[in-house]
């Protein structure tokens, strides 16, 4: 039995020999190769402040809007190319009649604060931007 176990450890440490990267736990418990290669990654997201730069006017509507404190790429998606200037194609609206009840369709676990409708009682068949802003979505 104990030759049993002591073979076990050996695999096991076998395996975890040719398992783990030798550069993992130089920074704690990651690969510190890991750095290296996000550093690589392109940057996909532009931020809020590279959005108002050009679009001062939404910026003023979002202002007094339910959705001040939502960042515009996450309804809009990643721009980060578009606002470097590397896309010169203007980024697509999102669909109001999906995008919208992603966070505002009635869930139970879902915090009171964000308003939630049952979307076929409250729009039916209609896109709540008929009805709604979306950067200021009051009437």
């Amino acid at each position: 039995m104990a030759a049993l176990f002591a073979a076990g450890v050996v695999v096991f440490l076998l395996w975890r020999w040719w398992m783990v990267p030798a550069d993992f736990g130089v920074y704690g418990h990651y690969r510190a190769g890991a750095l290296e290669a996000n550093r690589l990654r392109p940057i996909v997201y532009a931020g809020q402040g590279a959005c108002l730069e050009c679009h001062a006017d939404v910026a003023e509507a979002r202002q007094s809007g339910r959705h001040a404190a939502v960042t515009c790429e996450t309804c809009h998606g990643p721009l980060g190319p578009h606002a470097r200037g590397e896309d010169a194609a203007t980024p697509q609206r999102p669909d109001g009649g999906t995008l919208c009840v992603q966070c505002h369709a009635s869930i139970a676990g879902r915090p009171p604060v964000v308003p939630q409708i049952l979307v076929e009682e409250h729009a039916g068949e209609e896109r709540c931007v008929t009805c709604h802003s979306p950067h200021a979505p009051g009437f």
